[in-house]
């Protein structure tokens, strides 16, 4: 009956309209907003010094030996 993902976003939304009412969901869209873009931030952040520390700990293989 709820086998794909809209399934079950139709219905989070229905519940939310119900639970919050439907003056807050603006506010609560906007705050999932915010949070998704700080957690974007933090990963990529973490995934730029991981870069960095590989090349810095990667020896050089070019010059003469």
């Amino acid at each position: 009956m709820f086998d794909s993902l809209d399934d079950w976003l139709i219905i989070a939304i229905v519940v939310a309209v119900l639970f919050y009412g439907s003056s807050k969901i603006p506010q609560l869209a906007h705050a999932l907003g915010r949070s998704m873009g700080e957690f974007k931030k933090g990963k990529a952040e973490a995934e730029r010094e991981l870069k960095a520390e590989q090349a810095a700990a990667a020896p050089s293989t070019g010059g003469p030996h």
